[in-house]
């Protein structure tokens, strides 16, 4: 069951990404344009209903998501700690559990990202632009800044190694694989997180070298 919460948690996080990746290329179109986008995902299904009615409902079940990616990934953890008996030590679980140790490490600097991420881009509270700015200039100044850019950058490379490992995985305990599949499973996830990577990459990394300003 608790393999099952993380594949599909997971599942919903990745969908939750590659919008948020195409909502991000708007500022290649410059500031009106990113921050019309900015507002129109706060306005969506007015006025049927009240404005930021689905965005809510969108970020409640992201972070519904979230969370229950999280304690299955610890309560998995914990629970092979405790099953693992004394082993001899083989390649093979040596490659396991330094794949294991990356992608639960890179879990962990991914959670603070994603409460620094929110703070800076979404608040403004951590933004060197600061508080009651648009989301455009918000951008600008946070990828304008080199040790933020940096920072940024390590952290969409560990979220596209997680993504990577997280689509094979979810494609094993969901029963969509098996000897015949996995090469071509593993080339799917491997076409993901690079879609991702890339994706979050390019408008970061254009501000900090001046063509996006």
């Amino acid at each position: 069951m608790k393999k099952t919460v993380m594949a599909v948690t997971g599942i919903i996080m990745i969908l939750y990404l590659l919008a948020h990746m195409v909502g991000n290329l708007h500022a290649f179109g410059g500031a009106e344009e990113f921050n019309g986008y900015s507002h129109w995902i706060r306005t969506i299904g007015e006025p049927a209903v009240p404005e930021q009615t689905l965005l809510w409902i969108i970020r409640l079940v992201l972070l519904a998501s979230v969370v229950g990616h999280f304690w299955a990934a610890i309560s998995l953890w914990r629970q092979a700690r405790r099953a693992r008996p004394v082993p001899y030590v083989t390649k093979k679980r040596v490659q396991q559990s330094f794949a294991s140790r990356t992608v639960r490490w890179g879990g962990v600097i991914l959670a603070l990202f994603i409460i620094w991420h929110i703070l800076d881009l979404t608040f403004g509270v951590v933004n060197p632009a600061g508080t009651g700015t648009t989301p455009y200039d918000r951008l600008i100044a946070s990828f304008s800044n080199i040790p933020i850019t940096l920072f940024y950058v390590a952290s969409m490379l560990i979220l596209g190694w997680h993504i990577r490992h997280g689509v094979f995985a979810a494609t094993q305990t969901l029963g969509q694989t098996n000897k015949k599949r996995e090469r071509a499973v593993n080339g799917i996830a491997y076409v993901i997180a690079g879609l991702l990577t890339v994706g979050f990459l390019i408008v970061p990394l254009s501000i900090a070298f001046g063509l996006i300003d």
